[in-house]
């Protein structure tokens, strides 16, 4: 139980935050309702996602595909928007009702999700297609070839990961939220690149073990491989982007050691 709850390591020290390992055993130990609550919630805005997708596929439409991951993805950004800001509040120690922080969530960031919703989705539905016709193919691609579109999907998880994060914390333009992505994902590589594959892969074991994976989908697909993904790299987005200083400045006693 102690990748997912609490282990042996119950010290605290006052003032002083835990980190690493023990620090995901105290957020995830605390919060799990929460994040299966608000998980469920945002598998929702994603089902005209996949409905869109499933029909385009089934269709062997591209111009569907693309026309479903740009509208379904747009329409699912509200909800991962307040999937990421439940947990970045929670790793910074913020104790807010789950359902109060999702309305507010929900209110603020609605606007700035759609476009990187629509990003993502059309991530997706790129992905989705490429997949169903390497399945249809009666030769397979050449390894170069994956490696191509595995390092692609890379890139881009490790972009909008960083994007998602800036949409719920700050109020910047688009644009502006893509440089600093980029450059984050530049000067921290290392620690970009971790979070993303751990999305990948988490994603490629439920896509290659379906239907047997499905199950779990609905209770951690959504939110489990995000707070993994997000608590790799929010020490180096407060290092970075000051988050908790200013989060501090303008509400006094907000956050907790």
């Amino acid at each position: 139980m102690g990748l997912f709850f609490g282990g042996d390591d119950d010290r605290v020290i006052p003032g002083v935050r835990k980190g690493g390992f023990p620090r995901y055993r105290e957020v995830l130990e605390g919060n799990w309702k929460d994040f299966i609550k608000v998980g469920f919630i945002t598998l929702v805005f994603f089902i005209p996602l996949g409905a869109g997708l499933v029909y385009a596929v089934g269709t062997k439409s591209a111009l569907l595909a693309i026309l479903a991951g740009f509208a379904g993805g747009a329409f699912s950004g509200p909800g991962y928007a307040c999937m990421v800001d439940l947990i970045l509040r929670r790793l910074r120690n913020d104790r807010d009702d789950w359902s109060f922080c999702w309305k507010r969530a929900l209110r603020q960031n609605w606007k700035a999700s759609l476009l990187p919703g629509a990003v993502q989705g059309l991530l997706l539905a790129m992905v989705t297609f490429i997949i169903a016709l390497i399945e249809m193919m009666a030769a397979p691609l050449t390894l170069g070839t994956l490696l191509l579109l595995g390092f692609s999907i890379v890139l881009a998880t490790m972009v909008l990961t960083v994007w998602w994060a800036q949409v719920v914390l700050f109020e910047q333009r688009a644009l502006q939220q893509v440089k600093n992505a980029l450059l984050f994902c530049i000067f921290h590589f290392g620690k970009t690149l971790l979070s993303a594959l751990v999305q990948v892969l988490w994603w490629a074991v439920i896509v290659l073990f379906l239907p047997w994976t499905a199950f779990i989908v609905p209770i951690i697909g959504l939110w489990y491989v995000l707070f993994v993904a997000l608590h790799l790299i929010y020490p180096k987005l407060d290092e970075d982007f000051h988050v908790e200083e200013q989060i501090e400045e303008k509400f006094p006693g907000r956050i907790e050691e």
